[in-house]
């Protein structure tokens, strides 16, 4: 029977563990270098960003259903009988609101954790060091493309229960079915699916086999997109 040769850094964690439990001071050269390794501290300043997006992701829907739920469409279309160029303004706006409005609230995030990292501390970085600013950056547009996803769903269903059910299905279901595959499959499909590959723009240091930052931005803007499109496509086909 083969032999595991033990792991010398679990057990060296494992005993800085038990020192502090005991009450004894751990260096911190004991664990910053595995820390500055391991952790992304950026993801952990943008820790809103799990509960944010919700928000983001329904505030995107109802750009477009609320007035068909109201019945208010009938007026708006009305006035505006060029649908695709009324849809197009809703687009707009909503793409400078979200996206002013995200990167400033995500640069607030980072800053303010950052205020509170002692000097030397592994958590702690500035927006010069590497990929540190366009993963701030990258989670304000991850906010704004996420609600273009809403909007393009929100367009296609025009039912916000419908079509907010659907955003959160696509954004979360398929990564939890990926889990239950064979590792080769993950690997495979884990990095195209919307989630992984729009995460990877926020992240400074990308999980193993995901995209690389903007290859996957950009894999999560063509699901958005293709959104858009549909919901282009559709609004001038069907009455209101």
């Amino acid at each position: 029977m083969a032999h595991r040769l033990p792991d010398l850094g679990s057990q060296r964690l494992d005993r800085n563990t038990a020192d502090v439990r005991a009450g004894k001071a751990v260096p911190a050269s004991a664990h910053s270098a595995h820390q500055k390794a391991t952790i992304d501290s950026v993801r952990v300043s943008l820790g809103g960003l799990h509960l944010s997006q919700i928000a983001i992701g329904l505030l995107g829907v109802l750009a477009v259903t609320s007035e068909y739920s109201s019945g208010m469409i009938r007026a708006t279309l009305a006035a505006v009988p060029q649908r695709r160029l009324l849809l197009t303004a809703k687009a707009l706006v909503l793409t400078a609101a979200v996206a002013v409005t995200g990167i400033a609230a995500c640069l607030a995030a980072y800053l303010a954790f950052q205020a509170f990292q002692p000097a030397g501390d592994a958590m702690r970085t500035t927006l010069a060091d590497p990929g540190v600013l366009r993963a701030v950056i990258g989670a304000g547009l991850y906010l704004t493309v996420l609600a273009l996803l809403g909007f393009g769903l929100g367009a296609i269903l025009r039912s916000s229960a419908g079509a907010v059910a659907v955003l959160f299905g696509v954004l979360f279901v398929p990564t939890l079915l990926t889990a239950l595959l064979p590792s080769s499959w993950q690997d495979t499909l884990g990095p195209y699916l919307p989630m992984n590959a729009g995460d990877t723009i926020y992240s400074v240091r990308p999980e193993p086999h995901m995209l690389q930052p903007w290859t996957g931005f950009g894999v999560f803007c063509l699901y958005a997109a293709a959104a858009l499109a549909a919901g282009f496509v559709l609004i001038g086909r069907r009455d209101a």
